[in-house]
Order: structure tokens, then C-alpha cells, then sequence
């Protein structure tokens, strides 16, 4: 462009100067670029990043914006290069962002150039000439302590990897299948957007559903639209392994992007055929599939947009006779999982907060915290233990599913029960399959009268055993009062007049409560036989047997 349209374009796009724009001159831009402090490039550099960043026009008037140009011939650096001695020379000045327009008018052969100075990091200022800068108004003055304290204060916002665009991958790399399937899910999200939707292009689409930027692929294109071909862009083993493994038969496979279309896939290999259930409320048993579907493909999705990416792992299902395993790289991003059993609790914030508005928006997944609840309430509904998060770690997300009942008889009439909300059944199914329970979660089920015994021996309440046709198991699991216990060693000693210790164990062994491991069972046969003692109603003979005590023996 001439002279005259460079100014003008100038002007339009920059009107005045503030504290994200100056001009200047700088006709010699190898004397200027760094060496008088508070009037360089580097200060400049320094003092906008450290405000929320903006432009520095260079060739320019001040104030009138004229064209002038400045001179590079004896500049070592173009303008690619440049960035490297701008980082260099300024400590903690982000290279992302950081970028050099360059114009050159037709008629007048002027240089002009534009550097687009991102914004300083969070918690981090920009030095220059080892000093902090910034600009107040259209000045440029040391950082104050007021705006230090402001950026030293600032909120750290996570890298969203999800959201980079990958500059060498264009909609040639995306699969047509996936893209008509993203079509009829955002359809099906937005129906009323629909008849609109199918008439926009595909780059409006993709944009509109924010899969793409600006008609930029990004990695969550290449993850849930990408060919398994175009992987390669993303530098990262974007894979989701099935594996199975049960005593008779194992197999793997590995599936590839487009995950929205891989990932039902990937849940057609888990074998799922009909049980059958037994709830007292029916006449006839009722067939079940061993694995809810949609809970399946939830658990799925949920590993997809939940996986730490930067981790550079797998995500990783395995598949056994009696449950799926499903396992992500990264931690509960925001609570844990029992906070969302109920369905009250609403996510705030994501890791990968770009890939989930785009499977949001294209109908993969739930954004309002309902998706583990709902996993439970198909659980409760199919009759079947709950599932569980308990072997995740401070590295891994892993979710097992259970596809067998342990107890039928409990686990049927524990989830037919609507008078116990969801999160309590979560608990007792925990408690019933001698799962960990927490001591929030222990005292919630005292104060309702759901279970009884001293942790981490907990069992279920009288209340729960009658209610879910427990009593024997209750009673085995209970036992009987220590008096009973008592008067069994009594009229054993009675019958035999003298026991070594072993045939006591053995005595009361298989009558003491079944919450009960061996070693607790012997140390309360040593409380037993100590009260007893005391009582005087028995004592050590010789040889260490156990005899009645005086006047125990008529």
C-alpha cells in the first residue's frame, strides 16, 4: 500500500496512544532497539506486556501518526529473528503472541513495523535493563508497587491444551464421516438450530460448534474429527485401548481418532450380554444388559475430556469377567467424585475447557455435573452394585463398573428402596462390599442408624439387614453378646474340665462375628478369658491348661 493508505490503515486500526499502544520513530532501529533504558524497544517491550499487553508502531510520528519509516539496513535481525534477542533480552516476556508485522510502502519504500506484545504471564513481570516497566497512560515509567502487587496477585489460569491450533493440519485432515456425525449431534443439542446448521458450511459449523478457531483446526479437532492419519500433528499417543482379560480368553485392540466416532466403537468390543436380576417386587426375573450403554459410552467420553493430555499417556479400559475398568491420566480436576454422586454439584471450571464446550456442544457430553450421577442411577435402576472410583490416585482417574451382583438378594433390595437417596445407597453398597467408607460418610450412617461396629469393622444396622432380608448374614457378621461367649467356655471347661488355648479358639472361632479377621478374633479370646478371670471363674492350671475356677466345677 502507498504512503497515504499506510497512514490512514494506521490511524483506523490505532487511533491514539495508551497503555496497550505507543508511537514512535525510531529512524535507526539499530540505535534504538536496545541500549538508553525508559526509551528502547526492550523497555517498551516490558512496559505494555506488563499491562495486559498491546502494540508498539515503529517508523511513525508521534502523535500524528506520518509515515517515516525506520532504518534495517544495519540491523542485524528480520523480523523472525528478532523474537529470539526480544525474549532474550527480556526476562519472562512470553514468546507466544510475540510477533512482528512488517509494511513497506509501495510508492516511498518506507519501513514500518508493528510488534504485537503479548500479555505478561500470571505472577510473573517482564524485565528490562533489569527493571520492571509499565505504562501509565501514553508514559512509560518503572512498575509501581501498586501494579507489582496487582500481577504478583494475579490468578494462575491453567494451559489449556486442548485449545492450541496446529498450523499445518487443514479440514483435509478431518474424517467427512465424524464431521456428518458432529453435524447430528450438535442438531440433536440445538434443535433449533438445526435447519440453520445443515446449511452452513463445513468450517461455519465447525466454528459455530468451537471445534475450530477462526477456521484454525485445533487438537480437539484432530482428537474427536481427525483421520487416524493426521495423529501425527498432535505429537501424542491420542489412543484408547481395549483390552480383555478373563480366565479363558484375552484380546486388545487399539482405537485412533476421530474418538467421537472410535469411541462407540471401542464400546462394541466389551461384551455385554443379558443377566438376569430377581426383584422382589416382580413376578418373573427381570433381564438386565450386564453393562448399561450409555453409562459405557459416558465413561468413555468422560476419559476423553477429562484426560490430561500433557501427560502423554493412553487412556486405558480393560475389560474382566465381572467389570470395566476405565483409566485417564490426571486427577478429579475440581472436587471428587462422590461430590457429584447427587447431581447438586456443578463443575466451576476444566482441564481441557476448549475439547469440553466442543463435545458439549456436539451432544457427547453433560457440563452440569450429572454425568457420575447419572452412571449411578443406572446402576440402581439395573439392580447392580454401584460403581466406584476408589483406586484412582493423585496421578489417575480410574472408574471401575461393576457387571455382577456379590449378594442378589442385598443388592436388589437395597436399590429398590426409594426411601434411601442415592448417595446413601452408594454408601451401604460400599459398606456391604467391605469397601472404605469415609468418617464423614461413617457418621452420616450412625446419625441415620445404618450401620453399627467400631471402624474399620463397620456393618450394616439391624434396620438394614431386616430391610434388605439380611438377618443371617447380620447376625454372622454381628455376633452374639460376650456373654453368650462366656457361657459356651464355661460349660465346655464344665464338660472337660480342662482346655488348652487352641481348642478354645477353636470353641469360638466360627461363632465370632464375621467382621472379625483372626487376629482380632484371638485378641478378643484373650479379653474373654481375662474377664472370666477376673471373675474368678476360671484360672491356669498346669501346663497352661484352662481350668474352672473354685466352686465352678459343681
Amino acid at each position: 500500500m502507498t504512503e497515504k493508505e499506510l497512514q490512514k490503515y494506521l490511524l483506523h486500526r490505532f487511533p491514539k496512544e495508551d497503555a496497550s499502544c505507543d508511537w514512535k520513530e525510531m529512524k535507526n532501529l539499530k540505535n534504538s532497539f536496545s541500549g538508553d533504558p525508559h526509551k528502547d524497544v526492550i523497555s517498551y517491550l516490558s512496559g505494555i506486556s506488563n499491562m495486559e499487553g498491546g502494540h508498539l508502531v515503529i517508523g511513525v510520528k508521534d502523535g500524528t501518526l506520518d509515515i517515516v519509516g525506520t532504518d534495517l539496513s544495519k540491523f542485524n535481525y528480520d523480523k523472525t529473528s528478532v523474537i529470539y534477542q526480544m525474549v532474550e533480552m527480556c526476562p519472562n516476556l512470553p514468546s507466544e503472541g510475540l510477533f512482528i508485522e512488517e509494511f513497506i510502502t509501495s510508492d516511498t519504500n518506507k519501513v514500518v513495523w508493528i510488534i504485537n506484545i503479548p500479555k505478561h504471564l500470571p505472577r510473573r513481570p517482564v524485565f528490562a535493563h533489569k527493571k520492571k516497566w509499565q505504562r501509565i497512560g501514553d508514559s512509560l515509567v518503572e512498575l509501581t508497587p501498586e501494579r507489582e502487587s496487582v500481577i504478583l496477585s494475579e490468578e494462575i489460569i491453567p494451559h489449556d491444551w486442548s485449545a492450541e491450533i496446529v498450523e499445518d493440519a487443514t479440514f483435509a485432515d478431518l474424517d467427512k464421516e465424524a464431521i456428518e456425525k458432529a453435524l447430528e449431534g450438535y442438531c440433536e443439542r440445538y434443535p433449533k438450530r438445526a435447519n440453520e446448521a445443515r446449511s452452513w458450511s463445513v468450517e461455519t459449523f465447525l466454528d459455530k460448534a468451537k471445534v475450530t478457531k477462526n477456521g484454525k483446526i485445533t487438537r480437539t479437532a484432530l482428537l474427536l474429527l481427525g483421520k487416524e492419519e493426521s495423529v501425527h500433528y498432535l505429537n501424542h499417543p491420542a489412543e484408547m485401548i481395549w483390552k480383555l482379560q478373563t480366565g479363558e480368553e484375552r484380546a486388545a485392540q487399539i482405537f485412533y481418532p476421530p474418538f467421537l466416532l472410535t469411541a462407540i466403537k471401542l464400546r462394541g468390543e466389551i461384551r455385554n450380554y443379558q443377566i438376569k436380576i430377581f426383584p422382589s417386587n416382580a413376578l418373573l426375573p427381570s433381564p438386565v444388559l450386564k453393562y448399561d450403554q450409555r453409562s459405557l459410552l459416558e465413561a468413555l467420553h468422560n476419559c476423553i475430556m477429562h484426560q490430561d493430555y500433557t501427560k502423554h499417556e493412553r487412556i486405558v479400559v480393560t475389560e474382566t469377567s465381572d467389570s470395566v475398568r476405565f483409566q485417564n491420566a490426571g486427577s478429579f480436576y475440581e472436587g471428587e467424585y462422590y461430590d457429584y454422586i447427587a447431581g447438586e454439584k456443578t463443575p466451576t471450571k476444566y482441564r481441557n475447557e476448549f475439547l469440553k464446550t466442543a463435545m458439549l456442544n456436539l451432544n457427547m457430553v453433560d457440563s452440569q455435573g450429572f454425568g457420575i450421577h447419572d452412571m449411578f442411577e443406572h446402576q440402581r435402576n439395573r439392580f447392580l452394585p454401584m460403581p466406584d472410583y476408589e483406586n484412582s490416585t493423585d496421578t489417575h482417574v480410574v472408574l471401575v463398573i461393576p457387571g455382577q451382583v456379590i449378594n442378589v438378594e442385598y443388592s436388589t433390595a437395597l436399590m429398590e428402596n426409594s426411601s434411601l437417596d442415592l448417595t446413601t445407597v452408594f454408601l451401604l453398597d460400599r459398606v456391604q462390599r467391605n469397601k472404605p467408607i469415609s468418617k464423614e460418610a461413617r457418621t452420616k450412617l450412625r446419625e441415620l442408624n445404618l450401620i453399627e461396629g467400631r471402624h474399620p469393622h463397620i456393618i450394616i444396622s439391624r434396620q438394614v439387614a431386616q430391610l434388605t432380608n439380611m438377618e443371617a448374614e447380620y447376625t454372622d457378621l454381628k455376633g452374639f453378646d460376650d456373654d453368650y461367649y462366656k457361657d459356651l467356655i464355661l460349660k465346655s471347661l464344665s464338660e472337660h474340665k480342662k482346655l488348652r488355648r487352641d481348642k478354645i479358639n477353636k470353641l469360638l472361632f466360627a461363632r465370632l462375628p464375621g467382621a472379625l479377621n483372626n487376629n482380632q478374633k484371638k485378641n478378643h479370646i484373650d479379653y474373654l478369658l481375662k474377664c472370666l478371670r477376673k471373675a474368678g471363674k476360671i484360672h491356669v492350671g498346669p501346663k497352661k491348661y484352662w481350668e474352672l475356677g473354685p466352686g465352678e466345677d459343681e
